[in-house]
Protein backbone atom coordinates (compact mmCIF):
# COMPACT_ATOMS: atom_id res chain seq x y z
CA UNK A 1 0.00 0.00 0.00
CA UNK A 2 1.19 3.71 -0.75
CA UNK A 3 0.04 6.95 0.43
CA UNK A 4 0.08 10.69 -0.75
CA UNK A 5 -0.86 13.70 0.74
CA UNK A 6 -4.02 15.72 -0.22
CA UNK A 7 -4.72 19.16 0.89
CA UNK A 8 -3.15 18.37 4.23
CA UNK A 9 -3.41 14.85 5.28
CA UNK A 10 -1.67 11.68 4.50
CA UNK A 11 -4.31 9.17 2.92
CA UNK A 12 -4.14 6.28 1.00
CA UNK A 13 -2.92 7.17 -2.72
CA UNK A 14 -5.51 5.14 -4.61
CA UNK A 15 -7.97 7.42 -2.64
CA UNK A 16 -5.84 10.92 -3.45
CA UNK A 17 -8.57 12.19 -6.11
CA UNK A 18 -9.57 16.03 -7.62
CA UNK A 19 -12.11 17.17 -9.41
CA UNK A 20 -12.01 17.39 -12.76
CA UNK A 21 -12.84 21.30 -12.44
CA UNK A 22 -9.68 21.74 -10.77
CA UNK A 23 -7.71 24.74 -12.67
CA UNK A 24 -4.38 22.91 -12.40
CA UNK A 25 -6.10 20.21 -14.89
CA UNK A 26 -8.11 22.82 -16.65
CA UNK A 27 -5.32 25.41 -17.17
CA UNK A 28 -2.32 23.96 -15.53
CA UNK A 29 -2.87 27.27 -12.81
CA UNK A 30 0.00 25.94 -10.10
CA UNK A 31 3.04 25.24 -9.39
CA UNK A 32 5.07 22.12 -8.50
CA UNK A 33 8.50 20.87 -6.75
CA UNK A 34 10.73 18.03 -6.96
CA UNK A 35 12.65 16.93 -4.13
CA UNK A 36 15.56 14.11 -4.24
CA UNK A 37 15.44 11.90 -1.50
CA UNK A 38 18.48 9.67 -0.45
CA UNK A 39 19.04 7.05 2.41
CA UNK A 40 15.51 8.34 3.39
CA UNK A 41 16.61 11.50 3.68
CA UNK A 42 15.25 14.61 2.09
CA UNK A 43 18.23 16.79 -0.41
CA UNK A 44 17.97 20.56 0.24
CA UNK A 45 14.35 20.29 1.50
CA UNK A 46 14.36 23.88 2.65
CA UNK A 47 15.65 25.09 -0.83
CA UNK A 48 13.32 23.44 -2.78
CA UNK A 49 10.43 24.99 -0.47
CA UNK A 50 11.54 28.07 -0.18
CA UNK A 51 11.64 28.27 -4.13
CA UNK A 52 8.25 26.60 -3.84
CA UNK A 53 6.45 29.42 -2.02
CA UNK A 54 8.16 32.00 -4.02
CA UNK A 55 6.72 30.54 -7.23
CA UNK A 56 3.05 30.16 -5.29
CA UNK A 57 3.83 34.27 -4.22
CA UNK A 58 4.45 35.15 -8.08
CA UNK A 59 0.93 33.62 -9.32
CA UNK A 60 -0.93 34.95 -6.57
CA UNK A 61 -1.61 31.28 -4.45
CA UNK A 62 -1.78 31.20 -0.67
CA UNK A 63 -0.05 28.35 0.47
CA UNK A 64 -2.30 26.90 3.53
CA UNK A 65 0.22 25.38 5.56
CA UNK A 66 4.04 26.86 7.02
CA UNK A 67 6.93 25.88 5.54
CA UNK A 68 7.61 23.41 9.01
CA UNK A 69 4.38 21.57 8.77
CA UNK A 70 5.24 21.08 4.84
CA UNK A 71 8.45 19.66 5.59
CA UNK A 72 7.26 17.38 8.69
CA UNK A 73 4.12 16.12 6.39
CA UNK A 74 6.80 14.89 3.81
CA UNK A 75 9.08 13.26 6.07
CA UNK A 76 6.02 11.49 7.51
CA UNK A 77 5.26 10.43 3.95
CA UNK A 78 8.58 9.07 2.97
CA UNK A 79 8.57 6.87 6.35
CA UNK A 80 4.99 5.40 5.52
CA UNK A 81 6.11 4.63 1.56
CA UNK A 82 9.42 3.44 2.93
CA UNK A 83 11.27 5.60 0.79
CA UNK A 84 14.97 5.19 0.23
CA UNK A 85 16.26 6.43 -2.77
CA UNK A 86 13.68 8.66 -5.02
CA UNK A 87 11.77 11.73 -4.97
CA UNK A 88 9.04 13.17 -3.54
CA UNK A 89 7.04 15.28 -6.75
CA UNK A 90 4.51 18.21 -4.66
CA UNK A 91 2.20 20.62 -6.35
CA UNK A 92 -0.64 23.00 -5.74
CA UNK A 93 -3.42 24.59 -7.98
CA UNK A 94 -5.81 27.69 -7.71
CA UNK A 95 -8.40 24.92 -6.45
CA UNK A 96 -11.73 24.08 -7.80
CA UNK A 97 -13.82 26.23 -9.26
CA UNK A 98 -16.22 27.07 -12.53
CA UNK A 99 -14.11 27.51 -15.74
CA UNK A 100 -13.54 30.78 -15.72
CA UNK A 101 -10.12 32.34 -16.63
CA UNK A 102 -9.92 35.05 -14.37
CA UNK A 103 -9.23 34.01 -10.78
CA UNK A 104 -12.17 32.73 -8.53
CA UNK A 105 -13.07 34.19 -5.55
CA UNK A 106 -10.63 34.19 -2.55
CA UNK A 107 -12.89 31.60 -0.74
CA UNK A 108 -11.65 28.59 -3.52
CA UNK A 109 -9.08 26.34 -1.26
CA UNK A 110 -5.95 25.85 -3.20
CA UNK A 111 -5.35 21.84 -3.95
CA UNK A 112 -2.08 20.29 -2.79
CA UNK A 113 -0.94 16.98 -3.46
CA UNK A 114 2.30 15.11 -3.35
CA UNK A 115 3.87 11.66 -3.23
CA UNK A 116 6.64 10.01 -3.47
CA UNK A 117 8.19 6.96 -6.44
CA UNK A 118 11.49 5.61 -6.34
CA UNK A 119 13.61 7.01 -8.84
CA UNK A 120 17.74 5.07 -8.52
CA UNK A 121 20.37 6.95 -9.43
CA UNK A 122 21.44 7.32 -13.46
CA UNK A 123 25.11 5.78 -12.23
CA UNK A 124 25.93 4.67 -15.98
CA UNK A 125 25.35 7.97 -17.66
CA UNK A 126 26.65 9.79 -15.07
CA UNK A 127 30.12 7.47 -15.63
CA UNK A 128 30.18 7.70 -19.65
CA UNK A 129 28.29 11.02 -20.39
CA UNK A 130 25.20 11.59 -22.63
CA UNK A 131 23.93 13.05 -25.95
CA UNK A 132 22.44 16.31 -26.09
CA UNK A 133 20.41 18.08 -29.27
CA UNK A 134 19.90 21.45 -29.50
CA UNK A 135 16.68 23.11 -30.25
CA UNK A 136 14.58 26.96 -29.84
CA UNK A 137 13.32 27.96 -26.87
CA UNK A 138 9.71 28.48 -27.68
CA UNK A 139 8.95 28.40 -23.93
CA UNK A 140 7.04 31.75 -21.97
CA UNK A 141 9.29 34.56 -20.80
CA UNK A 142 8.99 33.21 -16.63
CA UNK A 143 10.61 29.95 -16.80
CA UNK A 144 12.01 31.33 -13.45
CA UNK A 145 8.47 30.29 -11.78
CA UNK A 146 7.92 26.76 -11.87
CA UNK A 147 4.29 26.42 -13.38
CA UNK A 148 2.67 23.54 -14.34
CA UNK A 149 2.39 24.51 -17.83
CA UNK A 150 5.10 22.77 -19.03
CA UNK A 151 4.49 21.58 -22.96
CA UNK A 152 7.32 23.41 -24.51
CA UNK A 153 9.63 21.81 -22.33
CA UNK A 154 7.82 18.69 -23.51
CA UNK A 155 7.93 19.00 -27.30
CA UNK A 156 11.74 19.73 -26.57
CA UNK A 157 12.28 16.72 -24.30
CA UNK A 158 10.46 14.74 -27.19
CA UNK A 159 11.93 15.80 -29.89
CA UNK A 160 15.23 15.13 -27.69
CA UNK A 161 13.85 11.22 -27.35
CA UNK A 162 13.29 10.59 -30.88
CA UNK A 163 16.95 11.36 -31.47
CA UNK A 164 17.83 9.09 -28.83
CA UNK A 165 18.94 12.10 -27.14
CA UNK A 166 18.85 12.02 -22.74
CA UNK A 167 18.44 16.02 -23.00
CA UNK A 168 17.57 18.80 -25.57
CA UNK A 169 19.22 22.39 -24.90
CA UNK A 170 17.10 25.23 -25.42
CA UNK A 171 18.82 28.46 -27.16
CA UNK A 172 17.17 32.17 -28.24
CA UNK A 173 17.95 33.70 -30.92
CA UNK A 174 22.30 32.91 -30.72
CA UNK A 175 21.94 32.65 -26.73
CA UNK A 176 22.01 29.47 -24.76
CA UNK A 177 19.42 29.52 -22.00
CA UNK A 178 18.99 25.71 -20.22
CA UNK A 179 18.03 22.00 -20.87
CA UNK A 180 14.28 21.45 -21.13
CA UNK A 181 13.93 19.62 -17.43
CA UNK A 182 18.16 21.46 -16.71
CA UNK A 183 20.65 23.91 -16.33
CA UNK A 184 23.35 23.72 -18.85
CA UNK A 185 26.80 25.02 -17.67
CA UNK A 186 30.00 24.84 -20.32
CA UNK A 187 33.75 24.36 -19.01
CA UNK A 188 36.02 26.64 -21.24
CA UNK A 189 39.73 27.24 -19.67
CA UNK A 190 39.06 25.86 -16.27
CA UNK A 191 36.04 28.23 -16.01
CA UNK A 192 32.26 27.45 -15.18
CA UNK A 193 30.09 29.17 -17.34
CA UNK A 194 26.47 29.21 -16.57
CA UNK A 195 23.05 31.28 -17.48
CA UNK A 196 22.57 33.70 -14.90
CA UNK A 197 19.28 33.35 -12.88
CA UNK A 198 17.03 35.00 -14.28
CA UNK A 199 13.35 34.99 -15.40
CA UNK A 200 14.50 32.94 -18.32
CA UNK A 201 15.67 29.86 -16.93
CA UNK A 202 14.59 28.38 -13.57
CA UNK A 203 16.77 28.79 -10.91
CA UNK A 204 17.80 25.71 -10.12
CA UNK A 205 18.41 23.97 -7.09
CA UNK A 206 21.18 21.33 -7.88
CA UNK A 207 22.48 24.32 -9.96
CA UNK A 208 23.03 26.85 -6.98
CA UNK A 209 24.58 23.37 -4.97
CA UNK A 210 27.37 23.33 -7.76
CA UNK A 211 28.15 26.81 -7.94
CA UNK A 212 28.30 26.97 -3.87
CA UNK A 213 30.66 23.93 -4.62
CA UNK A 214 32.74 25.92 -6.55
CA UNK A 215 32.67 29.27 -4.60
CA UNK A 216 34.10 26.53 -1.18
CA UNK A 217 36.76 24.64 -3.85
CA UNK A 218 37.89 27.96 -5.52
CA UNK A 219 36.73 27.05 -9.06
CA UNK A 220 36.36 30.00 -11.13
CA UNK A 221 32.64 30.90 -11.83
CA UNK A 222 30.81 32.93 -14.75
CA UNK A 223 26.77 33.47 -14.18
CA UNK A 224 26.01 34.80 -17.44
CA UNK A 225 24.55 34.39 -20.88
CA UNK A 226 26.90 32.28 -22.86
CA UNK A 227 26.44 31.98 -26.74
CA UNK A 228 25.94 29.05 -29.45
CA UNK A 229 29.28 29.44 -30.58
CA UNK A 230 30.62 29.18 -26.72
CA UNK A 231 28.66 25.92 -26.30
CA UNK A 232 30.24 24.25 -29.50
CA UNK A 233 33.45 26.12 -28.41
CA UNK A 234 33.32 24.63 -24.76
CA UNK A 235 36.08 22.18 -23.37
CA UNK A 236 33.29 20.80 -21.52
CA UNK A 237 29.33 20.75 -21.19
CA UNK A 238 27.14 19.45 -18.61
CA UNK A 239 24.11 19.67 -17.25
CA UNK A 240 21.98 19.97 -13.79
CA UNK A 241 19.09 18.63 -12.28
CA UNK A 242 17.55 16.90 -9.23
CA UNK A 243 18.03 13.61 -10.25
CA UNK A 244 20.02 14.11 -12.65
CA UNK A 245 22.57 15.49 -10.65
CA UNK A 246 26.08 16.53 -12.57
CA UNK A 247 25.20 15.19 -15.78
CA UNK A 248 28.53 15.41 -18.23
CA UNK A 249 27.09 15.83 -22.12
CA UNK A 250 29.46 14.05 -24.53
CA UNK A 251 27.77 14.59 -27.48
CA UNK A 252 25.78 17.60 -28.78
CA UNK A 253 23.85 17.81 -32.49
CA UNK A 254 25.78 14.46 -33.09
CA UNK A 255 29.21 16.56 -32.57
CA UNK A 256 31.57 15.27 -29.99
CA UNK A 257 32.37 17.64 -26.98
CA UNK A 258 36.39 17.64 -25.97
CA UNK A 259 37.36 14.34 -26.23
CA UNK A 260 34.03 12.38 -26.29
CA UNK A 261 34.34 11.56 -22.37
CA UNK A 262 33.38 13.74 -19.21
CA UNK A 263 35.95 16.24 -18.41
CA UNK A 264 38.07 16.84 -15.15
CA UNK A 265 36.41 19.57 -14.32
CA UNK A 266 33.30 17.66 -14.50
CA UNK A 267 34.38 14.71 -12.88
CA UNK A 268 35.65 16.76 -9.56
CA UNK A 269 32.24 18.66 -9.32
CA UNK A 270 30.55 15.45 -9.51
CA UNK A 271 33.06 13.99 -6.60
CA UNK A 272 31.78 17.05 -4.68
CA UNK A 273 28.53 16.74 -5.34
CA UNK A 274 28.15 13.44 -3.81
CA UNK A 275 29.85 14.66 -0.76
CA UNK A 276 27.72 17.36 -0.21
CA UNK A 277 24.65 14.54 -0.27
CA UNK A 278 26.36 12.56 2.27
CA UNK A 279 27.14 15.27 4.06
CA UNK A 280 23.12 15.75 4.24
CA UNK A 281 21.49 12.50 3.53
CA UNK A 282 24.39 10.16 4.74
CA UNK A 283 27.05 7.33 2.98
CA UNK A 284 26.17 6.77 -0.67
CA UNK A 285 25.59 3.18 -1.36
CA UNK A 286 26.34 3.36 -5.65
CA UNK A 287 28.82 6.40 -6.02
CA UNK A 288 30.07 7.41 -9.63
CA UNK A 289 33.51 6.65 -9.58
CA UNK A 290 33.42 3.81 -6.52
Amino acid sequence: MSYAILNGKIIERSEAKVDVEDRGYQFGDGVYEVIRVYNGKMFTVMEHLHRFVKSTDSIGITLPHTIEYLTELLEELIVKNNLQLGIIYMQITRGVAARNHAFPTNDVVPTLVAYTKEVTRPIESLKMGVKTLLTDDIRWLRCDIKSLNLLGNLLAKQKATENDCFEAILYRGGDVTEGSSSNTFIVKNGVVITHQSDHLILKGITKDVILDICSKNKIPVEERIFTLDELAQADEVFLSSTTAEVMPTIEMDQKIVGDGLPGPTTRKLQELFEQEIEKQCGVLINRILA
